[in-house]
């Protein structure tokens, strides 16, 4: 098969084509012939040193792929060869060939090309078991979404508003903010010139909202505690900012009884992802099927170039998701 490597630590032009042996499926997975990949932050991580693979996982980066199964593993029953599926994977995903655990993989939903379905396993993963799981946001609340044009953001914005939430988002130009209203924010704020602590209170009467949503850190931390509503949850799933320590007032804690948690998904079980992929089955993909929400897909690269994916990536202009196609 075709991949893409990382051959040492450091800038996009460390991403190099490469042949290697076509992988087997083991026990429990099966093997994709992938049409598309998701370009995704971790994976710029761990081209740049800072996010190894867990143990076992492929060194290829790639954590989410759409395609057609070509080979099973014993013990699958669920799928058969020729299924079109999107999968999250622990690695591996650029290339042109991948395994994935069998209940990881999601049916490509009703009238969507593969493209567009490389775009949804990460970002719908994670902000389902975030917002909805841990952050158990619910109809009638309201939530701030920090990096709305991002995919975690774009994909955050339609799921809460679908599901009868009150979103406010930021960004980081007009035209990202209009992104976002588009998408079903009721109001985006530039980060560069308005305060969103001050925007949220004043647009909920000074209340705050129920559940902000960070990948920020740093310097974001005590300002998304001041935004939070009493009995609001801050769930953190970054550290853009790359500070992994924050001051924090308890007394706010205290006397508002909010709540702090956070996750990340690539160390996550086998059993633990298979959970949230019938979660998103059940309650997510009647909405794909529908289109009622769909992933925002920015630009899509050739495999072989997935060195100029990583700059766009890097250079923060895009709205929604990025994504490797196998031709």
């Amino acid at each position: 098969m075709i991949a893409v490597e990382i051959s040492a630590p450091g800038d996009p032009g460390v991403l190099s084509p490469v042949e290697r042996p076509d992988p087997v499926p083991a026990a429990g997975e099966v093997l994709i012939r992938v049409a598309a990949a998701g370009v995704n932050r971790p994976d710029v991580m761990q081209r740049k040193g800072l996010y190894p693979p867990p143990p076992g996982a492929s060194d290829l980066p790639g954590l989410e792929v759409a395609g057609e199964i070509v080979a099973l593993g014993t013990g699958v029953t669920e799928w058969r060869i020729g299924d079109r599926v999107c999968a999250l994977v622990s690695g591996g995903g650029y290339a042109t060939l991948c395994v994935a655990p069998a209940p990881h993989c999601l049916p490509v939903p009703r009238g969507m090309d593969l493209t567009a379905a490389a775009a949804i396993p990460e970002t719908f993963f994670t902000v389902w078991t975030n917002v909805f799981d841990r952050g158990r946001l619910k109809a009638g609340e309201s939530a701030l979404f920090h990096g709305g044009s991002s995919g975690i953001g774009t994909t955050a914005i339609q799921l809460a508003a679908c599901r009868g939430a009150r979103v406010f988002a930021t960004a980081g130009s007009d035209e990202k903010c209009r992104a976002c209203e588009q998408l079903g924010a009721a109001r985006a704020i530039n980060y560069h010139t308005d305060d969103f602590v001050d925007v949220v209170r004043d647009l909920t009467g000074g209340r705050g909202v129920d559940l902000v949503l960070d990948i920020i850190g740093g310097s974001y931390v005590a300002r998304n505690l001041a935004a939070l509503a009493v009995d609001g949850r801050l769930v953190q799933i970054g550290l853009m900012e790359g500070e992994a320590v924050a001051p924090v007032d308890f007394r706010r804690i205290l006397g508002r009884r909010l709540t702090i948690t956070g996750s990340t998904l690539r160390p996550r079980t086998i059993e633990e992802k298979a959970q949230i992929a019938a979660a998103l089955r059940r309650e997510v993909w009647p909405l794909l099927d529908a289109g009622a929400v769909r992933p925002v897909v920015y630009r899509t690269f050739p495999l072989h170039d997935a060195a100029e994916a990583h700059r766009v990536m890097e250079a923060s202009e895009h709205v929604g998701k990025i994504v490797l196609t196998a031709w």
